[in-house]
């Protein structure tokens, strides 16, 4: 009597011994010589199945050790519009696709919704610690008969719903790949590095949810999500959201003239690294130039005085003087409103800091005083706050009114997760967010700053220089405002 098909799961890959009959399953199958039967990939799970009993092959199917979940739901908020639209877009996508959202736009509320609809074992990745646990306090609130647990930051739980970092996952993944039947990937753009790609690869999952502000990738690697999760199913901008979802918002580009000085150093520099550009026949503006440039620049001692001219010319434009006289007038301007100030690099947050008197918040800063500082700007203790980019993701600041973008790259990620940290409603529903962003002109930061905003269409503003002593005014004027809002802001109360 012939023997039944068996699908057994190792250690990231599945193993499909003895062979069935037919042929349709050949298409996924490679045979192995070590142990002399045939493997096939994880991810190919679903597919394989679904041939086989479209077929009418009978097999045991010892592979999959996720189960159904008797959820008590406690999701008593009434989703918005496009949320309602997303989760019915995946649905028809088979349970298995990328939804784009603005930061802001209530993702995580839409992953509870596709948790409630496919009640099964699911595991969350999540980029980063804070925002596990953002997701455990929201998950535990959303479903509270169900063991919830946390694979990362020292915890290594097995639960039916498991929320774990992407590093964790990855390292875990051989192992996790088999016990869930729903993915949740929050932020998927990390998804397709080398390292975190085995997450999706080593599953078995049926249903694979993605969600991003946008995909893209610096190094192109976005167009991998369709294999690892599944194409884009829905795709909103900030702007089409605003006013209802996100707060109305409007986008400011002051350009900020460079100051005499700064303008010749600038232009010499740049000099210095173009020709070493030409003789090397390199040209910057993708991945692949930058890493050409970077690799020919260690290896001789032009290439490394162009790498460092490189460097001093962006720093230049990164925190000039004019730029700090902007950043003066509008501190002034909007107190007592919450503002966020982005800038590229640590030097210019901590002069900014010093010279502002603002906490800061950069890697290096501790994580508890990372937490009591952002504590202290969600209940307005501290009205302004400083930082590189470490806040881009996953913090959660609803009274904050305005950004101040000094520096940055040309990500249009990232530029949309700065917007999206003064996107959300807050209490009133009637803030109107404001994002400005401080260009110098005539530089680089010009191609730059048209990279990363895409489709957001700034208001154009150029602006004068001030003298010394203006500067110098401005300066001293917002130390002492400052200063005096900190240590007389209100403390929280108990709602807060």
């Amino acid at each position: 009597m012939r023997r039944r098909p068996k699908l057994t799961y190792d250690r990231g890959t599945l193993i499909l011994h003895p062979p069935p009959q037919g042929k349709v399953w050949l298409d996924f199958v490679t045979w192995d010589d070590r142990i002399e039967k045939f493997r096939l990939l994880a991810r190919d799970y679903r597919p394989l199945v679904e041939r086989l009993r479209q077929e009418s092959i009978d097999f045991i199917d010892e592979a999959q050790q996720f189960s159904p979940l008797d959820l008590v739901t406690e999701l008593s908020q009434e989703p918005y519009p496009h949320q309602r639209e997303a989760l019915l877009a995946w649905k028809k996508g088979d349970r298995q696709g990328v939804i784009v959202l603005p930061t802001a736009a209530g993702k995580t509320y839409l992953a509870q919704l596709a948790i409630a609809s496919t009640p099964r074992t699911t595991l969350v990745v999540v980029p980063t610690l804070d925002l596990m646990h953002q997701w455990y306090a929201q998950l535990i609130q959303a479903f509270p008969n169900v063991e919830i647990g946390l694979l990362g930051g020292g915890s290594r739980d097995r639960s039916a719903i498991l929320i774990a970092t992407y590093h964790s996952a990855a390292i875990h993944a051989e192992t996790l790949g088999n016990r869930y039947a729903l993915i949740i990937f929050d932020e998927c753009h990390h998804l397709p590095s080398d390292f975190f790609r085995a997450i999706a690869e080593y599953s078995i999952a049926p249903y694979r949810l993605g969600l991003t502000a946008t995909p893209d990738r610096s190094d192109g690697k976005e167009s991998d999500l369709q294999q690892l999760i599944g194409p884009v199913l829905y795709n909103r901008t900030p702007a089409s959201l605003a006013g209802q979802a996100l707060a109305d918002h409007q986008v400011i580009q002051l350009k900020i003239p460079l100051s005499e000085t700064e303008e010749a150093q600038y232009h010499q520099l740049i000099a210095t690294r173009n020709q070493f550009l030409r003789d090397q026949n390199i040209r910057l503006g993708s991945l692949k130039g930058w890493q050409a440039f970077v690799a020919a620049s260690g290896r001789s001692t032009a290439g490394r005085r162009a790498m460092l001219a490189h460097r001093q010319a962006k720093d230049i434009t990164a925190g000039t003087a004019g730029k700090l006289r902007t950043l003066a007038q509008l501190l002034q301007q909007h107190y007592p409103a919450q503002i966020l100030i982005f800038t590229h690099d640590n030097a210019t947050v901590y002069q900014i800091s010093e010279n502002f008197l603002i906490p800061a918040i950069t890697h290096q800063t501790p994580v508890k005083e990372r937490h009591q500082t952002l504590k202290k700007f969600r209940h307005g203790v501290y009205p302004v706050l400083v930082t590189s980019h470490v806040l881009n993701e996953g913090v959660d600041v609803p009274n904050a009114r305005i950004a101040i973008i000094l520096s940055g790259t040309g990500s249009t990620r990232e530029y949309i997760q700065r917007l999206g940290r003064i996107l959300r409603q807050g209490k009133s529903g009637t803030k109107l967010a404001l994002l400005y962003e401080l260009v110098s002109e005539n530089t680089n930061e010009e191609q730059l700053s048209q990279r990363r905003r895409g489709s957001l269409t700034p208001t154009e503003t150029h602006l004068t220089t001030l003298s010394k002593k203006e500067i110098s005014l401005r300066a001293a004027e917002s130390k002492a405002l400052y200063k005096e809002g900190f240590q007389g802001s209100a403390t929280p109360t108990e709602e807060e």
